[in-house]
Protein backbone atom coordinates (compact mmCIF):
# COMPACT_ATOMS: atom_id res chain seq x y z
CA UNK A 1 0.00 0.00 0.00
CA UNK A 2 2.66 2.18 1.20
CA UNK A 3 5.81 1.07 -0.67
CA UNK A 4 5.67 2.88 -4.11
CA UNK A 5 9.04 4.66 -2.93
CA UNK A 6 10.82 1.65 -2.38
CA UNK A 7 9.66 0.16 -6.21
CA UNK A 8 13.21 0.22 -6.80
CA UNK A 9 14.82 -0.38 -3.84
CA UNK A 10 11.31 -0.28 -1.19
CA UNK A 11 8.22 1.87 -0.92
CA UNK A 12 8.23 3.01 1.26
CA UNK A 13 10.57 14.68 21.78
CA UNK A 14 10.26 12.54 24.65
CA UNK A 15 6.46 14.08 25.26
CA UNK A 16 7.36 16.73 22.64
CA UNK A 17 7.53 19.10 25.36
CA UNK A 18 3.78 18.47 25.47
CA UNK A 19 1.40 17.40 23.24
CA UNK A 20 0.89 21.32 22.51
CA UNK A 21 4.09 21.56 20.84
CA UNK A 22 4.59 22.80 17.34
CA UNK A 23 5.27 19.35 15.45
CA UNK A 24 8.29 19.44 13.67
CA UNK A 25 8.12 21.84 11.03
CA UNK A 26 11.49 23.08 10.66
CA UNK A 27 15.03 21.17 9.77
CA UNK A 28 15.30 17.65 9.90
CA UNK A 29 16.60 16.62 13.54
CA UNK A 30 19.64 14.46 13.63
CA UNK A 31 19.54 10.82 14.41
CA UNK A 32 19.11 10.26 18.36
CA UNK A 33 22.21 9.85 19.66
CA UNK A 34 20.55 9.35 23.00
CA UNK A 35 18.81 6.43 21.89
CA UNK A 36 22.09 5.23 20.06
CA UNK A 37 24.04 5.23 23.19
CA UNK A 38 21.80 2.66 25.43
CA UNK A 39 23.80 0.90 27.90
CA UNK A 40 24.18 -2.91 26.99
CA UNK A 41 21.69 -5.22 29.09
CA UNK A 42 22.11 -8.90 29.88
CA UNK A 43 20.23 -9.40 25.88
CA UNK A 44 21.82 -6.87 23.97
CA UNK A 45 20.38 -6.74 20.51
CA UNK A 46 22.81 -5.31 18.33
CA UNK A 47 20.67 -4.68 15.79
CA UNK A 48 17.95 -2.74 17.34
CA UNK A 49 20.65 -0.58 18.81
CA UNK A 50 21.35 0.24 14.90
CA UNK A 51 17.39 0.79 14.32
CA UNK A 52 17.86 3.33 17.40
CA UNK A 53 21.46 4.86 15.86
CA UNK A 54 20.66 5.04 11.80
CA UNK A 55 16.33 5.29 11.69
CA UNK A 56 15.02 6.97 15.19
CA UNK A 57 15.54 10.56 16.24
CA UNK A 58 15.54 12.47 19.62
CA UNK A 59 11.90 13.16 19.29
CA UNK A 60 10.75 9.58 18.41
CA UNK A 61 10.03 9.51 14.72
CA UNK A 62 11.23 6.95 12.42
CA UNK A 63 12.45 7.72 9.84
CA UNK A 64 12.91 6.35 6.44
CA UNK A 65 16.29 8.08 5.09
CA UNK A 66 16.35 6.72 1.45
CA UNK A 67 12.76 8.31 0.07
CA UNK A 68 12.86 12.00 -0.90
CA UNK A 69 10.37 13.03 1.18
CA UNK A 70 12.77 11.62 4.05
CA UNK A 71 8.94 10.90 4.98
CA UNK A 72 7.87 8.46 8.64
CA UNK A 73 5.05 5.97 8.13
CA UNK A 74 2.85 4.77 10.17
CA UNK A 75 3.96 1.32 9.81
CA UNK A 76 7.83 2.65 11.10
CA UNK A 77 5.87 3.87 14.49
CA UNK A 78 3.89 0.96 15.17
CA UNK A 79 6.48 -1.66 14.29
CA UNK A 80 9.29 0.64 16.21
CA UNK A 81 7.00 0.44 19.16
CA UNK A 82 6.40 -3.81 18.96
CA UNK A 83 10.71 -3.86 19.15
CA UNK A 84 10.81 -1.31 21.96
CA UNK A 85 8.57 -4.06 23.76
CA UNK A 86 10.83 -6.71 22.50
CA UNK A 87 14.14 -4.40 23.96
CA UNK A 88 12.30 -3.63 27.07
CA UNK A 89 13.03 -0.30 26.39
CA UNK A 90 10.33 1.51 27.57
CA UNK A 91 11.79 4.97 26.93
CA UNK A 92 11.89 4.57 23.18
CA UNK A 93 8.40 3.08 23.52
CA UNK A 94 6.57 6.12 24.58
CA UNK A 95 8.93 8.38 22.64
CA UNK A 96 7.94 6.74 19.37
CA UNK A 97 3.73 7.05 20.81
CA UNK A 98 4.08 10.54 21.65
CA UNK A 99 5.88 11.59 18.18
CA UNK A 100 2.59 9.78 16.83
CA UNK A 101 0.00 11.12 18.45
CA UNK A 102 1.47 14.85 18.43
CA UNK A 103 2.44 15.04 14.12
CA UNK A 104 0.04 11.84 13.08
CA UNK A 105 -3.13 12.28 15.12
CA UNK A 106 -2.74 15.88 15.19
CA UNK A 107 -2.95 15.64 19.19
CA UNK A 108 -5.84 13.18 19.22
CA UNK A 109 -5.28 9.37 18.58
CA UNK A 110 -8.60 8.85 20.55
CA UNK A 111 -11.27 10.19 17.98
CA UNK A 112 -9.47 9.83 14.76
CA UNK A 113 -7.06 7.57 12.99
CA UNK A 114 -3.34 8.50 12.21
CA UNK A 115 -2.21 9.68 9.05
CA UNK A 116 -0.09 7.20 7.39
CA UNK A 117 2.37 9.47 6.17
CA UNK A 118 4.74 12.37 7.33
CA UNK A 119 7.48 14.40 5.90
CA UNK A 120 9.33 17.46 3.64
CA UNK A 121 6.27 18.59 1.63
CA UNK A 122 6.75 20.44 -1.61
CA UNK A 123 6.86 23.74 -0.64
CA UNK A 124 9.66 22.46 1.63
CA UNK A 125 7.29 22.71 4.82
CA UNK A 126 7.12 19.46 7.08
CA UNK A 127 3.96 17.92 8.28
CA UNK A 128 1.56 15.11 6.84
CA UNK A 129 1.68 14.30 3.36
CA UNK A 130 -1.21 11.89 3.27
CA UNK A 131 -3.99 12.24 5.97
CA UNK A 132 -5.53 8.51 5.10
CA UNK A 133 -5.05 5.41 7.55
CA UNK A 134 -3.44 2.63 7.36
CA UNK A 135 -5.58 -0.02 8.85
CA UNK A 136 -2.61 -2.65 9.46
CA UNK A 137 -0.23 -0.16 11.53
CA UNK A 138 -3.53 1.24 12.94
CA UNK A 139 -3.81 -2.49 14.11
CA UNK A 140 0.11 -2.97 14.96
CA UNK A 141 -0.22 0.49 17.45
CA UNK A 142 -3.29 -0.98 19.10
CA UNK A 143 -1.30 -4.17 19.66
CA UNK A 144 1.70 -2.38 20.87
CA UNK A 145 -0.05 -0.33 23.34
CA UNK A 146 -2.47 -3.30 24.59
CA UNK A 147 0.96 -5.22 25.67
CA UNK A 148 2.71 -2.35 26.59
CA UNK A 149 0.02 -2.10 29.37
CA UNK A 150 0.48 -5.96 30.35
CA UNK A 151 4.54 -5.61 30.51
CA UNK A 152 4.71 -2.98 32.18
CA UNK A 153 1.50 -2.57 33.75
CA UNK A 154 0.09 1.32 32.65
CA UNK A 155 -3.52 1.03 31.97
CA UNK A 156 -3.41 4.69 30.49
CA UNK A 157 -1.80 2.33 27.10
CA UNK A 158 -4.56 0.28 27.00
CA UNK A 159 -7.24 2.96 27.14
CA UNK A 160 -6.02 4.06 24.31
CA UNK A 161 -5.57 1.13 22.28
CA UNK A 162 -9.23 0.40 22.92
CA UNK A 163 -10.13 4.11 21.88
CA UNK A 164 -8.26 3.46 18.32
CA UNK A 165 -9.81 -0.14 18.01
CA UNK A 166 -13.63 1.87 17.99
CA UNK A 167 -12.10 4.23 14.82
CA UNK A 168 -10.74 1.14 12.79
CA UNK A 169 -13.76 -1.00 13.26
CA UNK A 170 -16.34 1.65 12.67
CA UNK A 171 -14.07 2.70 9.98
CA UNK A 172 -11.68 0.38 8.27
CA UNK A 173 -13.55 -2.43 8.43
CA UNK A 174 -16.21 -3.98 5.96
CA UNK A 175 -18.03 -6.40 4.21
CA UNK A 176 -17.65 -8.30 0.93
CA UNK A 177 -20.89 -9.12 -0.08
CA UNK A 178 -20.37 -13.49 -0.38
CA UNK A 179 -17.28 -13.57 1.64
CA UNK A 180 -18.45 -11.12 4.96
CA UNK A 181 -15.86 -9.29 7.34
CA UNK A 182 -12.95 -8.16 5.73
CA UNK A 183 -10.18 -5.23 6.71
CA UNK A 184 -9.73 -2.87 4.64
CA UNK A 185 -6.33 -1.29 3.90
CA UNK A 186 -7.90 2.10 4.82
CA UNK A 187 -11.11 4.18 5.13
CA UNK A 188 -10.72 5.77 1.71
CA UNK A 189 -9.79 4.70 -2.17
CA UNK A 190 -10.07 0.80 -1.78
CA UNK A 191 -13.46 0.32 -3.36
CA UNK A 192 -14.64 1.17 -6.54
CA UNK A 193 -18.24 1.08 -8.23
CA UNK A 194 -21.45 0.95 -5.63
CA UNK A 195 -23.26 4.14 -5.34
CA UNK A 196 -23.08 7.43 -6.99
CA UNK A 197 -22.02 10.31 -5.38
CA UNK A 198 -24.16 13.33 -4.27
CA UNK A 199 -22.75 15.89 -6.40
CA UNK A 200 -19.82 16.78 -9.05
CA UNK A 201 -17.38 17.75 -6.64
CA UNK A 202 -17.44 14.74 -4.54
CA UNK A 203 -17.09 12.88 -7.82
CA UNK A 204 -13.79 14.61 -8.75
CA UNK A 205 -12.78 14.23 -5.71
CA UNK A 206 -13.99 10.61 -5.22
CA UNK A 207 -11.67 9.79 -8.77
CA UNK A 208 -8.22 11.00 -7.50
CA UNK A 209 -5.26 8.70 -6.72
CA UNK A 210 -5.44 8.82 -2.80
CA UNK A 211 -1.59 8.54 -2.88
CA UNK A 212 -1.25 4.86 -1.34
CA UNK A 213 -1.96 2.73 -4.47
CA UNK A 214 -5.70 2.79 -4.37
CA UNK A 215 -7.99 4.88 -7.01
CA UNK A 216 -11.38 6.10 -4.89
CA UNK A 217 -14.70 5.12 -6.25
CA UNK A 218 -15.22 5.78 -10.22
CA UNK A 219 -18.75 6.83 -9.12
CA UNK A 220 -20.46 4.77 -11.57
CA UNK A 221 -23.93 3.87 -9.91
CA UNK A 222 -24.45 1.06 -12.51
CA UNK A 223 -20.07 -0.64 -12.27
CA UNK A 224 -19.94 -3.68 -9.90
CA UNK A 225 -18.76 -2.74 -6.58
CA UNK A 226 -14.69 -4.50 -6.50
CA UNK A 227 -12.30 -3.82 -3.49
CA UNK A 228 -8.77 -4.09 -3.12
CA UNK A 229 -6.87 -6.05 -0.28
CA UNK A 230 -3.36 -6.79 0.99
CA UNK A 231 -3.00 -10.03 2.47
CA UNK A 232 0.27 -8.89 4.83
CA UNK A 233 -2.68 -6.79 7.07
CA UNK A 234 -4.01 -9.81 8.48
CA UNK A 235 -0.98 -10.95 11.09
CA UNK A 236 -3.16 -13.27 12.78
CA UNK A 237 -1.51 -13.02 16.42
CA UNK A 238 -2.03 -10.00 16.42
CA UNK A 239 -5.91 -10.39 15.44
CA UNK A 240 -5.90 -12.90 18.53
CA UNK A 241 -4.67 -10.30 21.02
CA UNK A 242 -7.12 -8.05 19.74
CA UNK A 243 -9.75 -10.43 19.88
CA UNK A 244 -8.76 -11.17 23.57
CA UNK A 245 -8.54 -7.45 24.95
CA UNK A 246 -12.16 -6.33 22.54
CA UNK A 247 -14.62 -9.46 22.54
CA UNK A 248 -17.38 -7.32 20.92
CA UNK A 249 -14.97 -6.51 18.57
CA UNK A 250 -14.34 -7.87 14.33
CA UNK A 251 -11.40 -9.32 15.36
CA UNK A 252 -11.46 -13.02 16.26
CA UNK A 253 -13.91 -13.28 12.81
CA UNK A 254 -10.82 -11.43 10.87
CA UNK A 255 -8.37 -13.94 11.89
CA UNK A 256 -10.68 -16.56 10.17
CA UNK A 257 -11.06 -14.62 7.33
CA UNK A 258 -7.53 -14.11 6.88
CA UNK A 259 -7.28 -17.95 6.38
CA UNK A 260 -9.77 -17.93 4.08
CA UNK A 261 -8.47 -14.95 2.11
CA UNK A 262 -4.70 -15.92 1.80
CA UNK A 263 -6.31 -19.60 0.64
CA UNK A 264 -7.99 -18.30 -2.07
CA UNK A 265 -5.63 -15.70 -3.68
CA UNK A 266 -2.18 -17.90 -3.14
CA UNK A 267 -1.68 -19.83 -6.00
CA UNK A 268 1.73 -22.27 -6.42
CA UNK A 269 2.49 -20.59 -2.81
CA UNK A 270 2.69 -17.14 -4.48
CA UNK A 271 0.24 -14.57 -2.50
CA UNK A 272 -0.03 -11.06 -4.56
CA UNK A 273 1.11 -8.01 -3.01
CA UNK A 274 -2.86 -6.98 -3.59
CA UNK A 275 -5.40 -9.01 -4.72
CA UNK A 276 -8.85 -7.73 -5.93
CA UNK A 277 -12.40 -9.10 -4.84
CA UNK A 278 -15.55 -8.00 -6.94
CA UNK A 279 -19.20 -8.28 -6.64
CA UNK A 280 -20.02 -10.29 -8.27
CA UNK A 281 -16.79 -12.16 -9.31
CA UNK A 282 -15.11 -13.06 -6.29
CA UNK A 283 -11.48 -12.57 -6.16
CA UNK A 284 -8.98 -11.93 -9.01
CA UNK A 285 -5.83 -9.99 -10.09
CA UNK A 286 -5.41 -6.62 -8.64
CA UNK A 287 -5.97 -4.07 -11.99
CA UNK A 288 -3.13 -1.55 -10.40
CA UNK A 289 -0.31 -4.06 -9.56
CA UNK A 290 -1.45 -7.18 -11.11
CA UNK A 291 -0.42 -10.71 -9.88
CA UNK A 292 3.14 -9.61 -8.31
CA UNK A 293 4.50 -10.65 -4.92
CA UNK A 294 7.06 -8.69 -3.75
CA UNK A 295 7.82 -5.79 -0.77
CA UNK A 296 4.25 -6.12 0.77
CA UNK A 297 3.52 -9.95 0.33
CA UNK A 298 6.96 -10.67 2.02
CA UNK A 299 5.51 -10.00 5.14
CA UNK A 300 2.91 -12.70 4.77
CA UNK A 301 5.56 -15.70 4.77
CA UNK A 302 6.68 -13.83 7.85
CA UNK A 303 3.57 -13.63 9.84
CA UNK A 304 2.48 -17.29 9.17
CA UNK A 305 5.74 -18.63 10.50
CA UNK A 306 5.04 -16.20 13.96
CA UNK A 307 1.57 -17.94 14.03
CA UNK A 308 1.56 -20.33 17.15
CA UNK A 309 1.22 -24.43 15.12
CA UNK A 310 -2.16 -25.02 16.98
CA UNK A 311 -3.99 -22.26 15.33
CA UNK A 312 -6.16 -23.07 12.62
CA UNK A 313 -5.91 -20.17 10.86
CA UNK A 314 -2.43 -20.40 11.14
CA UNK A 315 -2.64 -24.01 9.96
CA UNK A 316 -4.38 -22.56 6.92
CA UNK A 317 -2.39 -20.14 5.64
CA UNK A 318 0.81 -22.13 6.30
CA UNK A 319 -0.67 -24.91 4.08
CA UNK A 320 -1.60 -22.32 0.81
CA UNK A 321 2.10 -21.15 1.36
CA UNK A 322 3.63 -24.46 1.45
CA UNK A 323 4.84 -24.71 -2.16
CA UNK A 324 7.23 -21.64 -1.35
CA UNK A 325 8.94 -23.41 1.22
CA UNK A 326 9.87 -26.03 -1.04
CA UNK A 327 10.77 -23.67 -3.67
CA UNK A 328 13.23 -21.86 -1.44
CA UNK A 329 15.04 -25.28 -0.78
CA UNK A 330 16.73 -24.89 -3.77
CA UNK A 331 17.50 -21.07 -4.10
CA UNK A 332 20.24 -18.76 -2.59
CA UNK A 333 18.32 -16.05 -2.27
CA UNK A 334 14.27 -15.55 -2.03
CA UNK A 335 13.48 -13.98 -5.51
CA UNK A 336 12.61 -10.00 -5.49
CA UNK A 337 8.95 -10.66 -7.34
CA UNK A 338 6.89 -13.73 -7.49
CA UNK A 339 3.98 -14.11 -10.07
CA UNK A 340 1.27 -16.10 -8.21
CA UNK A 341 -0.42 -16.84 -12.26
CA UNK A 342 2.52 -17.83 -13.67
CA UNK A 343 5.03 -19.17 -11.32
CA UNK A 344 7.50 -16.54 -12.71
CA UNK A 345 10.60 -15.68 -10.52
CA UNK A 346 12.21 -12.49 -10.97
CA UNK A 347 15.47 -10.79 -9.18
CA UNK A 348 17.55 -11.23 -5.75
CA UNK A 349 15.73 -10.18 -2.93
CA UNK A 350 17.02 -7.97 -0.17
CA UNK A 351 18.75 -9.10 2.86
CA UNK A 352 15.42 -8.43 4.69
CA UNK A 353 13.62 -10.91 2.36
CA UNK A 354 15.97 -13.89 3.60
CA UNK A 355 15.00 -12.17 7.22
CA UNK A 356 11.50 -12.47 6.64
CA UNK A 357 10.87 -16.01 5.29
CA UNK A 358 13.14 -17.55 8.24
CA UNK A 359 10.23 -18.10 10.92
CA UNK A 360 8.12 -19.62 7.64
CA UNK A 361 11.26 -21.62 6.84
CA UNK A 362 11.62 -22.79 9.99
CA UNK A 363 8.11 -23.77 10.64
CA UNK A 364 8.17 -25.49 7.63
CA UNK A 365 11.10 -27.59 8.34
CA UNK A 366 12.78 -26.25 4.92
CA UNK A 367 16.20 -27.71 4.20
CA UNK A 368 16.53 -23.94 2.85
CA UNK A 369 16.63 -22.43 6.53
CA UNK A 370 20.51 -22.57 7.18
CA UNK A 371 21.36 -20.59 3.52
CA UNK A 372 18.63 -17.64 4.43
CA UNK A 373 19.77 -17.56 7.88
CA UNK A 374 23.30 -17.24 7.29
CA UNK A 375 22.53 -14.18 4.27
CA UNK A 376 19.96 -12.18 6.75
CA UNK A 377 22.83 -12.05 9.23
CA UNK A 378 24.46 -9.94 7.21
CA UNK A 379 22.10 -7.39 8.18
CA UNK A 380 23.63 -6.76 11.67
CA UNK A 381 27.42 -7.30 10.56
CA UNK A 382 29.29 -4.22 10.47
CA UNK A 383 31.41 -5.13 7.55
CA UNK A 384 29.06 -5.59 5.49
CA UNK A 385 27.07 -2.53 7.03
CA UNK A 386 29.86 -0.07 5.84
CA UNK A 387 29.71 -1.42 2.45
CA UNK A 388 25.92 -1.32 2.04
CA UNK A 389 23.84 0.41 5.16
CA UNK A 390 20.69 -1.26 5.58
CA UNK A 391 17.40 0.54 4.69
CA UNK A 392 14.63 1.30 6.64
CA UNK A 393 12.74 -2.00 5.31
CA UNK A 394 15.12 -4.25 5.26
CA UNK A 395 16.36 -3.28 8.99
CA UNK A 396 12.75 -3.69 10.07
CA UNK A 397 12.14 -6.88 8.65
CA UNK A 398 15.04 -7.90 9.75
CA UNK A 399 14.14 -6.77 13.71
CA UNK A 400 11.15 -8.98 13.22
CA UNK A 401 12.49 -12.18 11.13
CA UNK A 402 15.97 -12.53 12.91
CA UNK A 403 14.88 -11.52 16.46
CA UNK A 404 12.33 -14.35 16.24
CA UNK A 405 14.67 -16.56 14.51
CA UNK A 406 17.44 -15.48 17.72
CA UNK A 407 14.04 -16.51 20.30
CA UNK A 408 13.94 -12.57 21.48
CA UNK A 409 10.15 -12.78 21.25
CA UNK A 410 7.41 -15.67 20.73
CA UNK A 411 3.01 -15.23 20.83
CA UNK A 412 1.71 -17.19 22.56
CA UNK A 413 -2.35 -18.79 21.41
CA UNK A 414 -3.63 -15.54 23.08
CA UNK A 415 -1.57 -13.01 20.50
CA UNK A 416 0.20 -11.92 23.93
CA UNK A 417 4.16 -11.88 23.56
CA UNK A 418 6.33 -14.06 25.35
CA UNK A 419 9.85 -11.92 25.38
CA UNK A 420 13.22 -13.41 26.33
CA UNK A 421 13.90 -10.77 28.48
CA UNK A 422 10.74 -11.45 30.86
CA UNK A 423 12.94 -14.77 31.64
CA UNK A 424 16.69 -14.60 30.74
CA UNK A 425 17.28 -11.09 31.43
CA UNK A 426 15.17 -9.86 33.92
CA UNK A 427 17.20 -10.70 37.11
CA UNK A 428 20.07 -9.23 35.18
CA UNK A 429 19.11 -6.41 34.05
CA UNK A 430 18.07 -5.42 37.79
CA UNK A 431 21.06 -5.68 39.04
Amino acid sequence: MRHAAFAARRRLLGWLGSLGAAPLLGALPRPAQAAAQVAPQACDWPLYRQFLARLVQDDGRVIDPSTPEQHSTSEGQSYGMVFALIANDRATFDRLWQWSVANLGAGDLATRLPAWRWGRRSDGSWGVIDANSASDADLWFAYALLEGARLWKQPRYATAARALLKQVAAQEVGSLPGFGTMLLPGPQGFMTGGPKPADKAEAASAAKDDGKGGARSDAKSDAPRQWRLNASYLPVPVLRRLAAADGAGPWATLAVQAGRFITAVARRGIVPDWSAYASPGGFGTDAVKGDVSSYDAIRVYLWSGMTPRADAAGRAIRQALAPHAQRMAGLAAPPERMHADSGALEGEGPLGFSAALLPFLAAAGSSGLAAQRSRAQGLADPVHQQRAPATYYDTVLGLFGLGYDEGRYRFAPSGQLELQWEKACRSAAAK
